[in-house]
């Protein structure tokens, strides 16, 4: 993983492979942003003239390389654009800072050392550049092959940026020594979620994906408990095994917990964790399968918050649930009509077998809620209805109570995850009847994914404050990279659920 240090040192004089600069755009073409004096300066101040001919305008998603003049102890200079020039009074929002700081981590692929020139205002701003600059250096080579691997990475042009040096924060204060810690801790777990769902489904299966939540338990002092496919039979878990039983890789329900002494409030969280997604017996069409690993990136974002929230000693316990489950056309599948009998005693008519997320989901929330936490929030990559309302860059937010939804909403934007808050209309209920069974897993088609919604609030406890992340459209990018969000997984959702663990850290949520 990327390192993250701080420095005093003058962006001229500090020893490195590269030093980024941040360029807004202004009125009249490129602005140098605060923070690159010192190589403004080496460039007689005339390094926005020089971008502006180069054709940079200070553009979100700019990177543009330079030679870098005598003055400059790095030999090259990336100027990254960071937007809009704000106004007057305002300084550059922590997302553009990250988005930056990641595009020019991306830029700097095989580098090992660059300094951090961008305009640092705050422990936050710090925290952002931090965040982006090890967000955007992520990259999944696991796979790639291993004949001479060691002697040819020592010239893999491809390798992630090695170190970032932050410039103009103070190594020794606190609240900036406090922001960096925390930004590595999540960025390296959202990273960590990255490579969970970029593993293909032959590897990550329920069982080896519980493996390694013990693994994880077992580093950093959490509870887990694991439960096969004998206790989910037993335990009457009719939601997760009737997905899974048509599978030769049996189902898991894992629980791994935090708790903290001077914790007041509990969260649980319940993430999807559908390792691969056929669509059963209702098989996809084709098209629809090659990036199916993709569906357990609910359970990865839960997995890797409940590790965040134990690296940073917050003071909240916090339950992670996943429900985990290969959802395969067999002899043994769950067949279009069958009934399934869940956890909670209800029984579910299966119309759809594509709709599988809500089984495992609501077996998990029913669990989730007889331990009585304060807020229950599920995560799920769970309808194409979403991606079709809200498009591949934005989740939708539902939940049984409006201020925890807009709370919900309110914290994704603010640690610069795009998020929506979505209805759950009482009269879509009714298109769930069944007339076998206390509910149907489909209803109408229109507005899908607040059906789906509708359909795990039904298996939350009485009392207990709850939310759906949808994160069907963020969760997985098959675009061209930008910014600090990669091609394949995202760890969309990880950022949240750890801020709304501070949050409740710090007693700002009732």
């Amino acid at each position: 993983m990327t390192a993250l240090t701080l420095s005093t040192s003058s962006a001229a004089t500090l020893r490195a492979d590269a030093v980024v600069v941040g360029v807004a755009k202004g009125p009249k073409g490129p602005v140098v942003a605060p923070g690159a004096e010192a190589v403004d300066q080496a460039f007689d101040g005339k390094l926005a003239a020089v971008l502006e001919t180069l054709g940079a305008s200070g553009g979100e998603g700019e990177a543009t390389k330079l030679p870098a003049p005598s003055g400059l102890k790095a030999p090259v200079v990336l100027a990254v654009g960071l937007g809009e020039l704000p106004g007057e009074d305002e300084g550059f929002a922590e997302e553009a800072l990250r988005r930056a700081a990641g595009t020019a981590a991306r830029a700097l692929a095989g580098v090992k050392k660059a300094a951090f020139a961008l305009p640092v205002e705050d422990a936050e701003s710090v925290a952002a550049i931090g965040e982006g600059a090890i967000m955007g250096a992520y990259s999944f080579t696991s796979y790639r092959g291993t004949d001479g691997k060691k002697e040819a990475a020592k010239n893999d042009k491809s390798a992630p940026l090695a170190e970032a040096a932050i410039l103009g924060a103070k190594p020794r204060d606190k609240a900036f020594k406090a922001a960096v810690e925390r930004a590595a801790a999540v960025a390296a777990e959202v990273n960590r979620a990255r490579d969970l769902i970029n593993i293909p489904s032959n590897d990550l299966f329920p069982k080896s994906f519980a493996a390694e939540a013990q693994t994880a338990a077992k580093e950093h002092g959490l509870k887990v408990e694991v439960l096969d496919e004998k206790a989910l039979l037993k335990g009457g878990y009719g939601g997760i095994m009737g997905v899974g039983q048509g599978s030769a890789n049996p189902p898991r329900l894992v629980r791994i917990a935090y708790t903290h002494p001077k914790a007041e409030k509990t969260l649980a969280l319940v993430g999807k964790g559908i390792t691969y997604d056929s669509g059963g017996i209702s098989l996809k069409p084709a098209g629809h399968n090659e990036t199916m690993k993709c569906d357990m990136s609910g359970a990865a974002a839960v997995f890797a918050a409940v590790v965040a929230v134990a690296k940073l000693g917050l003071a909240v316990n916090v339950t992670g649930w996943l429900a985990l489950a290969e959802n395969m056309p067999s002899g043994t599948a769950t067949r279009p009509g069958d009934v399934l009998k869940m956890y909670s005693g209800k029984t579910v008519e299966v119309l759809n077998t594509d709709a599988e997320g809500r089984l495992v989901l609501a077996d998990a929330l029913t669990r989730a809620s007889e331990e009585n936490p304060d807020a229950i929030v599920d995560v799920a990559t769970l309808t194409g209805a979403m991606v079709l309302a809200l498009g591949d860059r934005t989740f939708g937010v539902m939940a049984n109570d409006d201020a925890f939804r807009a709370a919900i909403h309110e914290i994704a934007e603010e640690v610069g995850e795009q998020a929506w808050p979505m209805p759950l209309p009482a009269e879509l209920r009714k298109s769930m009847d069944s007339s076998i069974a206390d509910m149907a897993n489909m209803g109408e088609r229109m507005g899908g994914g607040l059906v789906a919604g509708l359909f795990l609030k039904e298996f939350v406890g009485e009392g207990i404050t709850w939310a759906h992340l949808d994160i069907a459209g963020p969760a997985f990018h098959e675009k061209a990279p930008y910014g600090y969000t990669p091609k394949g997984g995202t760890g969309s959702a990880v950022r949240t659920l750890v801020r709304l663990a501070e949050r409740t850290a710090d007693g700002d949520l009732g």
